[in-house]
């Protein structure tokens, strides 16, 4: 068989093997999508339809003041959230970075809660954070009876709980890249600091940060879409309440998409959604082609 054929072969194979993945993007997201982009430009609700309202259903939606407030929780949570994971990722992958005992199972257990559905935690996390069965009655039958965490009931203070459980699930596989971003750092780099006698914290500020700079990239990107994303924690602890203290456009979107019937306005959310997380992942793209060139 000659080698031109057998290329040919090898090719159709690989090519084969991708077809189904190819139709999947295609027609699960690509056509999603655009039927998404389609029915928020029409006048639908209970069903679609075909009347062209142009951006009519944008202008509800941000004319709507439940919209504009889930904004405003998911601006405050994103930023909590994105600077407690990657400080306390880091932290911890700079820990289990010393080569400390029992690091295979430290690994593990900063791990276990992204493994787990926050659906199952998150009632957990309600019932931890619930003001007369939870930490705060606990406390108070310690002998400290004027103690209050109060927090989950709390309209001013309900999205802070949710960060703080949203955190403590993904800050492990935050670590868990930045430790192998770590591992790939030279260790000649680390024997010249100890000969020329510089501390531990300024090579890690001045050398191994910005080698990490990749890894940064990647790790705010996932980030970021589970910030857009959040919709189970909420669900599963506060219902978006108490009122609409935690509310968020996710759980704005579900609710207008099947509880209130209305596909158009709910299409136009995710759209939005869609737009905020491809205005993030372009520049990200072209820096990276950019630096590519460069090199």
């Amino acid at each position: 068989m000659s080698k031109a054929k057998r290329g040919w072969r090898q090719g159709f194979t690989l090519y084969t093997a991708l077809l189904p993945m190819l139709l999947t993007v295609v027609f699960a997201y690509l056509g999603t999508i655009a039927w998404s982009l389609k029915i928020s430009l029409t006048a639908s609700r209970t069903f679609p339809s075909d009347q062209f309202v142009g951006l009519a259903q944008y202008v509800r939606l941000f004319a709507n003041e439940r919209w504009q407030v889930s904004l405003e929780h998911l601006a405050v949570f994103g930023l909590l959230f994105i600077i407690a994971c990657l400080v306390i990722g880091f932290l911890l992958a700079v820990f289990i970075d010393q080569n400390v005992r029992g690091e295979g199972i430290l690994r593990a257990i900063f791990l276990y809660p992204y493994a787990l559905s926050f659906v199952a935690t998150g009632l957990v996390w309600q019932w931890m954070l619930n003001p007369t069965l939870g930490l705060q009655e606990t406390v108070r039958q310690l002998g400290f009876p004027n103690f209050e965490f109060d927090w989950l009931v709390n309209q001013d203070k309900v999205i802070y709980t949710v960060v703080i459980a949203s955190v403590w699930q993904a800050s492990g596989v935050v670590m868990a890249l930045f430790l192998a971003g770590l591992r790939g750092v030279d260790e000649d780099i680390w024997k010249a600091a100890r000969i020329d006698g510089i501390p531990r914290w300024r090579v890690y500020f001045s050398i191994v940060l910005p080698m990490l700079a990749p890894t940064f990239a990647t790790v705010f990107v996932l980030l970021w879409v589970a910030v857009i994303k959040l919709y189970d924690a909420v669900v599963a602890m506060t219902q978006g309440g108490p009122g609409d203290a935690s509310e968020v456009p996710a759980k704005f979107i579900m609710d207008h998409l099947f509880g209130r019937a209305n596909i158009g306005l709910a299409s136009a959310g995710s759209i939005v959604l869609l737009l905020s997380v491809l205005a993030l992942l372009a520049p990200i793209a072209y820096a990276r082609n950019h630096a590519k060139e460069r090199a």
